[in-house]
């Protein structure tokens, strides 16, 4: 393991010393569940997002022309890059 410092304001120091003795478990081993929960999480909602976005181009008309599509995009940005 690596030893890593946090700053906690009162109430979560409080809060955190009340769950370690109604678990049983050292605030540091809370921390650490805590930490692999939101890592978990992050790394759901990106992959659910990513589920989700899949496939969002193929109703679109013309969708496999898509480096037309984005040379077009361009320059239109570089035609108002020119204008300001």
């Amino acid at each position: 393991m690596v030893r890593t410092q946090i700053y906690l304001d009162e109430r979560q120091k409080s809060a955190l010393d009340k769950l370690s003795v109604e678990r049983g478990a050292s605030v540091s081993d809370l921390i650490r569940q805590a930490v692999d929960h939101f890592i978990a999480k992050a790394s759901t909602d990106f992959e659910e997002a990513l589920e989700q976005s899949f496939g969002i181009w193929k109703s679109k008309h013309r969708a496999g022309e898509s480096s037309e599509y984005v040379r077009k995009l361009r320059s239109e940005w570089k035609e108002r890059d020119r204008r300001s």
